[in-house]
C-alpha cells in the first residue's frame, strides 16, 4: 500500500490527538498554559517528530529527492522567515518534505516536520496556493496545537502514542493488520480525533494568512485551493479529497477566511521557475514505473500545448528527466537543451536546470564534464546543497579522490546531521582504499538516520580494517562507546514504555 494508509490515516491522527481546546484556551491563542506547557516540553515534541520522521525517511514513499528538498525547504523557509515569530516559544528548525500519494494531502507532524503529498503539489497551479497550504500547516506548528491537545496527558503517554502511529505505518503492507490495529483501543481513539477542532483550524488559517501577506503571496491563493479541492469532490469514492476530511472546510471557516482576506491588499506574486520545474520533477517521481513515465510523458505533451514559457521550460525539462529514467541520456541533453533555450528570452538560471545537466553527463559516463559543469554551478549557487552534493560525485566520477574527501570533510563539519555527506565520504574512502575510514564514515551515517545497532557495527568492521591506525582505533573507541550509550538509554526508554 502507498503510504496514503500511513500518512493519510496514522500521521494525519497524529497533529490532532487531542481533545478541542476549551474556549478560554482558543481566545488566548500565542499564550499556553503553565500546566500544558509543563506537560508537554518543546524537547518532548521534537523527539516525538524525530522518532516518527525516522520510521517515515525509511519507507519507498518518500520522495528523499535532493532537488525537491532543497525547493521545499528553501520555499517553506521563507514562509517562516516573512514571520520569525511563527517558530513560536519552541524555536523549532522547521523541515519540509513530500511524499508519494494521489490524495490531496497535508500534514505537520509535532516539533515542525511539515510534509506534503505529491498529488496536492501537482494540483497547485501557482505558489501562493502551495503557499496557503504549507502556512496553513506552519500555523499549525506554531500554535503548537499538538502541545495543547495533548497538554493534560503525562508525558509517558506520549511515546506509546507514537508507537501506535508507528504501528500503522508498519502495518500498511497488511492493511488486514492496519484495519484491526483501527479496530483497536488506541487505534480508534486516533480515529475519533482523526480532525481538528473548529479552533484549531481557525488559528492555523489566522497564522497562515499572515505569514502569505508578509511573504508578499496572493492571500487569496488559500480560498481558491480550497474550493478547487472541493470542487475536486465528485473525483473521490470516498466523498472527499483527504485534506477537507482532516482539515475540514465549514462554511463559517470559509465565510472567516474571506473576511480576512478583503482586510488585505491584493499581491499579485509571480511564481519561480523552479515551482514549475519541482512540479514536473514530482511528476516523474510519483511513478517511476515504465508505465508511469509513459503517461508522464503524455502530460508533457498536454503541458507543451499551453505554450507558456514557464509551462514549456518545466514541460521540456520534465520530458528530459523522463528519458534519463529511461536510460537514454543523449535524448535527455537534447531535451534539455530545449528547455535551456526557452529561457533565453529572460535567462532565468535554475539550479534544478543545472542540477539535471550534472546527472545526465554522470549518467552518460563524462565525470570530466559533469565536473566541469558542476564547478560552473557553485560559483552560479553557493549556497545549494544539491549542487555541492552532484559536485562531490562529480570529483569522484572524475577520480579525483583527494580533492572529493577534502570537500566532504569540510561539508561534513558544516552540515553535521546529514547522513548523505558520510555516504558520499565513505563512497570516496572506498575508491582510495581505505577501509577504516570508508566504515567509520558509514558508522556516523548510519547514527545520523537513527539506525544505532548499524552504526556499531559498521564500528566493529572498521576496527577490523587491516589499514586502522591507533588514531582510527582511538576514534572508533570513543564513538564506540557513545553510540553503545546512546542505544542503551534508547533501550531503556523502549522498556519503560510498554
Amino acid at each position: 500500500m502507498r503510504l496514503k494508509s500511513a500518512i493519510g490515516i496514522a500521521i494525519l491522527s497524529l497533529l490532532p490527538i487531542m481533545a478541542a481546546p476549551s474556549m478560554a484556551t482558543a481566545q488566548s491563542l500565542p499564550s499556553l498554559g503553565d500546566t500544558e506547557r509543563g506537560e508537554l516540553s518543546p524537547l518532548m515534541e521534537r523527539k516525538l517528530g524525530e522518532q516518527i520522521m525516522r520510521d517515515i525517511r525509511r519507507d519507498r514513499d518518500y520522495l528523499d529527492d535532493a532537488p525537491v528538498l532543497e525547493y521545499l525547504n528553501n520555499f517553506g523557509s521563507s514562509l517562516v522567515a516573512a514571520r520569525p515569530e511563527a517558530r513560536g516559544e519552541a524555536g523549532y528548525d522547521f523541515f519540509f518534505f513530500a511524499v508519494r500519494d494521489p490524495m490531496l494531502n497535508a500534514f505537520a507532524l509535532p516539533g515542525g516536520f511539515i510534509g506534503v503529498h505529491s498529488a496536492l503539489i501537482l494540483a497547485a497551479q501557482n505558489e501562493s496556493e502551495l503557499a496557503s497550504v504549507m502556512a496553513h500547516e506552519i500555523g499549525h506548528v506554531a500554535q503548537r496545537h499538538i502541545a495543547r491537545m495533548l497538554g493534560k496527558q503525562k508525558q509517558d503517554s506520549l511515546i506509546p502514542l507514537a508507537s501506535a502511529v508507528l504501528a500503522v505505518l508498519a502495518a500498511r503492507s497488511n492493511p488486514d493488520a492496519s484495519a484491526a490495529l483501527l479496530m483497536g483501543g488506541q487505534g480508534m481513539a486516533l480515529q475519533r480525533q482523526l480532525n481538528f477542532s473548529r479552533d484549531a483550524e481557525r488559528e492555523a488559517d489566522r497564522i497562515g494568512l499572515q505569514i502569505l501577506r508578509d511573504a508578499h503571496f496572493d492571500t487569496s491563493g488559500m480560498i481558491a485551493f480550497f474550493a478547487r479541492m472541493q470542487n475536486a469532490t465528485r473525483s473521490y469514492t470516498d466523498a472527499a479529497p483527504a485534506y477537507l476530511r482532516s482539515h475540514p472546510l465549514t462554511t463559517e471557516r470559509i465565510a472567516d477566511i474571506q473576511a480576512r482576506i478583503r482586510e488585505q491588499p491584493y499581491r499579485q506574486h509571480a511564481d519561480s521557475l523552479d515551482f514549475y520545474l519541482v512540479r514536473s520533477r514530482i511528476r516523474v517521481l510519483q511513478d517511476p514505473s515504465p508505465q508511469g513515465l509513459l503517461d508522464a510523458e503524455v502530460a508533457f505533451e498536454t503541458q507543451l500545448q499551453q505554450k507558456a514559457r514557464m509551462q514549456v521550460i518545466a514541460a521540456k525539462y520534465g520530458q528530459a528527466l523522463v528519458a534519463l529514467r529511461q536510460g537514454a541520456p543523449d535524448k535527455a541533453q537534447d531535451l534539455l537543451k530545449q528547455a535551456y533555450a526557452a529561457t533565453a528570452p529572460s535567462g532565468t538560471q535554475s539550479a534544478i536546470l543545472s542540477g539535471l545537466g550534472i546527472e545526465i553527463k554522470l549518467a552518460a559516463n563524462k565525470p570530466e564534464e559533469a565536473l566541469k559543469q558542476a564547478e560552473a554551478a557553485r560559483a552560479k549557487f553557493p549556497l545549494s546543497r544539491v549542487i555541492a552534493q552532484q559536485y562531490a560525485d562529480a570529483l569522484i566520477a572524475a577520480g579525483h579522490l583527494d580533492d572529493a574527501v577534502t570537500f566532504l570533510r569540510d561539508q561534513a563539519q558544516l552540515y553535521r546531521q546529514e547522513p548523505k555527506v558520510q555516504d558520499q565520504l565513505a563512497r570516496a574512502y572506498a575508491a582510495q582504499g581505505k577501509q577504516a575510514l570508508q566504515h567509520l564514515a558509514l558508522a556516523e551515517s548510519y547514527a545520523l538516520s537513527g539506525s544505532m545497532p548499524a552504526a556499531i557495527d559498521q564500528l566493529g568492521i572498521a576496527r577490523r580494517s587491516p589499514d586502522a591506525s591507533f588514531y582510527d582505533q582511538a576514534v572508533i573507541d570513543a564513538r564506540e562507546r557513545e553510540f553503545k550509550a546512546r542505544w542503551m538509554e534508547e533501550m531503556k526508554e523502549a522498556k519503560q514504555d510498554r
